[in-house]
């Protein structure tokens, strides 16, 4: 499975994108987390800890690697580059062991007119590519918060897009807004994640504002998840009713991936 996890920022995307390849590794797959996302915070979410975890670098801000691979130095002008670099080694290079889930901090790709043509954007471009036609593990992608990375094409070619949201009409209209951007490109499988739902009522009034979309799961406001952020702890063992959520939403996307 290919998955790109997109939302706003703060709705827990990240949460989700930590506590799917957790369960998966834990079902004996072999996982790749990409973090997608500027804002870099999977390592933590993994459980990964803090300080060592601002001791990453980005493959995007990687300038010696990226002109290694492209011939062309970041931030130049004017410049020949290759423009299908090598990135099959890149996951093995410098991606890093989590608790058993291969944690690649990528960050985004960047805009800039029509999407920046430029040697670091090509690698990203690259190596996602890459991921999703040549690897063979479970892939997850943390995208970056909010839809504009959408029109930079990061998530082209993925098995499926799920959206994550909140209870509020808000966030449906920014996932209808998802929904357009996506069939433009080709995604044909767009799932919802609600998040944060504190009572059946919340669950109701949102499940009726959903209409046209493939509702995945519903996940509990959580104390403990809160809380794990908090104390820098992975959310994903926390609460014990929120696990089986994400278990029940792990076993839809297998049950999708073969029917669809």
């Amino acid at each position: 499975m290919k998955i790109a996890i997109s939302g706003k920022g703060g709705v827990g995307k990240t949460t989700l994108v930590a506590c799917l390849s957790k369960y998966f590794t834990g079902k004996g797959n072999m996982v790749i987390a990409v973090d997608a996302d500027p804002d870099a915070n999977l390592a933590t979410a993994l459980g990964l800890d803090y300080k060592k975890a601002l001791e990453i670098i980005p493959l995007i801000n990687m300038k010696d690697l990226i002109e290694e691979r492209t011939g062309a130095r970041p931030g130049g002008y004017g410049s020949y580059f290759k423009l299908n670099p090598k990135v099959s080694d890149i996951p093995a290079k410098i991606g890093i062991d989590v608790d058993g889930v291969r944690l690649l901090v990528a960050g985004t790709i960047r805009a800039g007119g029509s999407g920046c043509y430029c040697p670091e954007n090509v690698m990203l471009k690259s190596l996602f590519r890459h991921l999703v036609i040549n690897q063979k593990e479970v892939v997850i992608l943390d995208m970056e918060a909010g839809i504009e990375h959408l029109g930079r094409g990061t998530c082209e070619n993925m098995d499926m897009l799920i959206i994550v949201i909140e209870p509020g009409l808000r966030s449906i209209q920014t996932a209808n807004t998802v929904k357009k951007m996506s069939e433009d490109l080709g995604i044909k499988k767009l799932y919802i994640v609600v998040n944060k739902v504190k009572s059946e009522e919340e669950e109701k009034l949102i499940r009726e504002n959903l209409e046209g979309f493939k509702v995945l799961g519903i996940m509990p406001y959580s104390d403990s998840v809160r809380e794990s952020d908090l104390k820098n702890y992975s959310p994903c063992d926390s609460d014990s009713n929120f696990a089986a959520k994400i278990e029940e939403i792990a076993l839809k996307l297998k049950e999708f991936m073969v029917k669809e």
